[in-house]
């Protein structure tokens, strides 16, 4: 939409798309913009940020239900049978990290270090997504630099054709396309993509710290009435279970 909406923009003021499209100017931008990229973060993180590129356009589903459905079928489990019936359940169990978590529970691991644990891989799995959204964040800065160095160069092109008056016009134009190249390419994608993968990052962390209250409560035995109603505090409102319990 942003995209379109410059192009139309040049469109409506009596330009021509052709105009923007610059050649010289778009090495100029990305290869500058992405040598700095490369100086700035390590291959492996550049690796990562591209990676999960296509998490920008994907939609997290911020329905926590059917997560905390399993986690109260499990400890509906625990409650009744024991913990160790809970073995026969692991595989039935959807969510990765609450199936990896409950074999701490019935491995009997002490509660604190089974908090420490999932609090850890909760924490490195964040700052690894955070990461990929800092390498398109950090970049976005370097961006409209280039597209001024860009321009800086062509008018230093133009300042060489001032025996011909009749290019000067056109020269300077095509000098300052390298300007909207940077601005484009840092404003509409590389910081978007940032600021969107630091958001998914939250929102999944979110289902994560849901997991991590769900394997504390079985562990300490929580009733699982109490526990649904403890985790149904994660559940956006407008998706919360309006059914209440009856008041006798």
């Amino acid at each position: 939409m942003g995209v379109g909406a410059i192009l139309l923009g040049q469109v409506l003021e009596g330009g021509h798309v052709s105009q923007l499209m610059q050649g010289t100017a778009a090495l100029i931008v990305l290869g500058g913009t992405f040598g700095a990229m490369f100086v700035s973060f390590s291959g492996a993180d550049i690796k990562k940020a591209f990676g999960m590129l296509p998490v920008v356009y994907k939609t997290v589903d911020l329905d926590v239900r059917p997560v905390i459905d399993e986690i109260i079928r499990i400890a509906t489990i625990a409650r009744k049978e024991g913990v160790l019936a809970v073995e026969g359940q692991r595989e039935s169990i959807n969510n990765p990290l609450f199936k990896k978590s409950i074999k701490y529970v019935i491995d009997g691991f002490e509660p604190n270090t089974v908090k420490e644990i999932i609090d850890t891989e909760i924490y490195l799995a964040f700052e690894e997504e955070e990461a990929a959204a800092k390498v398109f964040e950090g970049t976005g800065g370097y961006a409209p630099t280039i597209g001024i160095i860009g321009a800086v160069l062509g008018l230093i092109h133009v300042m060489s054709m001032l025996n011909d008056p009749s290019k000067i016009g056109e020269g300077i134009a095509v000098a300052f396309v390298a300007t909207v190249y940077g601005l484009v390419v840092a404003n509409l994608f590389l910081i978007p993509w940032g600021t969107k993968l630091k958001r998914k990052a939250a929102q999944r962390m979110m289902t994560k710290e849901v997991v991590k209250l769900g394997v504390v409560g079985i562990q300490e035995g929580l009733n699982p009435h109490f526990l649904q109603e403890k985790l149904e505090v994660f559940v956006e409102e407008h998706l919360r279970r309006t059914d209440e319990p009856k008041k006798e």
